[in-house]
């Protein structure tokens, strides 16, 4: 019998394809060329000093206090999600004495900063919103609008009391453990220095804006602000447009991302005129917005809203699941890949599988491409648009009414080939060797990722004998399960580092959130004072973690640069910083067992 070839597959599979893998390969390369820039993330400057004021409330105006010397059982820093979930599940579990401190005016955490007009959740707010069940609350669209997801934040805190006692617009400064005492010394901005038996970091990956060092940046004398720190006293309107502030203005926005995506339709629609800089086109799929049907919500049985958290993880970790409760970009980007993946034929090996990915890829990228064609009139402004690279280079985008917004006569979109913007004076945006004057510039450039820890939680944690975490993670994160790590007793992490990847964020957050409980809990029923990574346990994790990671820097090298593969020069830490290979469902599952088994394996106990 002749053996099957990839070829054979993928005309079974795909059926006749209309493009040209090779010559797209090349495209992919010669568009990830014009970006590569030796500088990586060192082309971003700190937003401090001169730039400070990129990181100003400019929602709530700071309560004046005095500052506190106190103690409490536990302290959660981060008031969005991971600290709401965390302190909900503490509260479920009996805990009373909890203190979130929070550097917003409120909780919400990303919520709370991002109240840019369109800014909106892009999985599937069923999902999305954590605690839905437990609030007995519907969200009114399958993607909620940004003011709704505040609202169910504060709701959270208010539904477990987390209002009380909590520090708002406070930011912790430095982290120490007393080991004489055996307490954490928490210190703030606000001259706080309280004492906490337990410390929970829920900082968040995504929380200090990201300004690009762009030549001239300060001598721009203009209107400036970033979309995470949104000014409507300048622009008029809502979350919801209507920005009539800008109606006399010309308009820069810098950056083409998630962020970008949301708002550019509002600000197109209002200001005089729009300048969009764009050094690399987002993947823009179908967002397909729709409100709730209310005869739906009212048949949802108990335990609707976990069925369908784990139903999208599942579909979105790969598992084939004949019933996809979802129906979104995210599950169809999924399954169509993994049907590839399971596609075997005869005598397939491997490296054909993976072949058959890569042209699902293709495949679905050519449909985004196409869609840019059928929506932007112009034809080179549709090129430009158009993404050259495979799917999970960026983080995908869905949104109905950007690609349309380049249609508009006073919106001009500023290729400029993979450079950026090359400079700034005092009145004008300079690129591709043109001036363009504007009376504002909106950075929509994000968040830090790939920068320091420290830098990004804005202080540092100072563990036994003086050992520093910047200075443990300075050659790679070191921890147990994601959550522990040695020398830095009771301290609890949230993130997803060494931890589970979920597409879906607070699903991850909220598993770890009810392993933290469970050990707090545990802790408490057997009068245990102090918990630590066992280094030897330590150590086996991390290396678990490298041996099963999935990070292909082969892929990465191959990408256009981005904060996913630290901006076109893979980490070689990538590997141990990576979340756990065989992913969440393994992860959860594993961390259920643990907790089973009660013996808290793993870590020294007393």
């Amino acid at each position: 019998m002749k053996e099957a070839t990839a070829a054979d597959v993928a005309k079974l599979a795909l059926g006749d394809i209309n493009f040209d893998p090779d010559a797209l390969r090349a495209k992919y390369l010669e568009e990830r060329d014009k970006r590569l820039r030796d500088d990586a993330n060192e082309q971003y400057i700190e937003v401090e000093g001169d730039f400070s004021n990129y990181v100003d409330d400019p929602y709530e105006a700071k309560v004046e206090r005095e500052p506190l010397n106190d103690t409490v059982e536990i302290v959660i820093i981060g008031g969005g999600f991971g600290g709401l979930l965390l302190g909900g599940r503490l509260r479920e579990a009996g805990f009373d004495d909890i203190r979130v401190i929070e550097k917003g005016g409120d909780f919400g955490g990303t919520w709370y900063w991002n109240r840019y007009p369109g800014a909106m959740c892009d999985v599937e707010s069923y999902c999305y919103l954590p605690m839905l069940e437990e609030l007995d609350y519907i969200p009114k669209h399958k993607y909620s609008f940004a003011p709704e997801i505040m609202a169910h934040t504060q709701n959270i805190a208010k539904h477990y009391g987390l209002y009380d006692n909590a520090c708002l617009s406070t930011e912790v400064t430095d982290l120490a453990w007393d080991e004489s005492e055996q307490y954490w010394i928490v210190t703030t901005n606000r001259g706080d220095r309280m004492r906490a038996r337990y410390v929970a970091m829920a900082n968040g990956p995504l929380n200090r804006p990201k300004l690009p060092g762009i030549p001239g940046i300060s001598d721009y004398k203009g209107h400036t602000f970033h979309t995470s720190r949104w000014d409507y006293d300048y622009t008029g309107g809502s979350s919801e447009g209507g920005l009539t502030g800008l109606a006399d203005k010309r308009v820069a926005v810098i950056g083409t991302g998630a962020t970008a995506v949301q708002c550019i339709p509002h600000v197109g629609e209002a200001a005089e005129a729009l300048f969009v800089f764009q050094r690399t086109p987002s993947s823009i799929d179908v967002r397909d917005n729709r409100a709730t049907d209310p005869d739906w919500a009212a048949s949802l049985p108990q335990g609707w809203q976990r069925d369908r958290m784990e139903n999208f993880n599942a579909l979105t970790s790969g598992r084939v699941i004949e019933e996809d409760l979802v129906m979104d970009g995210w599950t169809e980007i999924i399954r169509n890949l993994i049907s590839m993946a399971n596609y075997r034929g005869k005598n397939l090996s491997g490296e054909e599988v993976a072949r058959l990915m890569e042209l699902a890829d293709f495949e679905k990228m050519e449909q985004i491409r196409a869609r840019v064609d059928a929506i932007v009139e112009d034809p080179s402004t549709a090129e430009a648009l158009k993404p050259y690279y495979r799917q999970f280079c960026k983080r995908p985008c869905f949104h109905d009414t950007y690609l349309p917004t380049f249609n508009r006569s006073n919106v001009k979109l500023v290729d400029t080939e993979g450079k950026g913007v090359t400079a700034i004076t005092a009145t004008s945006v300079i690129a591709n060797g043109e001036e363009y004057p504007v009376d504002c510039i909106i950075f929509a450039t994000g968040f830090e990722v790939g920068t320091g820890f420290s830098r990004r939680a804005g202080y540092d944690v100072e563990g036994k004998d003086g050992v520093r975490l910047s200075q443990k993670w300075s050659d790679g994160i070191q921890t147990l399960h994601g959550l522990h790590s040695h020398g830095f007793p009771n301290l609890l992490i949230m993130s997803n580092a060494q931890s589970a990847f979920t597409t879906n964020f607070p699903h991850a957050m909220d598993e770890n959130a009810r392993h933290m409980a469970y050990l707090l809990d545990t802790c408490r029923d057997r009068s245990i004072k102090q918990f630590e990574a066992d280094l030897d346990a330590e150590q086996a994790w991390v290396q678990e973690i490298i041996g099963l990671s999935r990070f292909s820097e082969a892929f990465q090298s191959e990408c256009t640069p981005g904060y996913y593969n630290n901006e076109g020069q893979p980490n070689p830490l990538s590997k141990q910083n990576a979340s756990y290979g065989k992913g969440p469902i393994a992860f959860f599952d594993r961390m259920r067992a643990w907790r089973e088994q009660g013996e808290l394996t793993g870590l020294n106990c007393r």
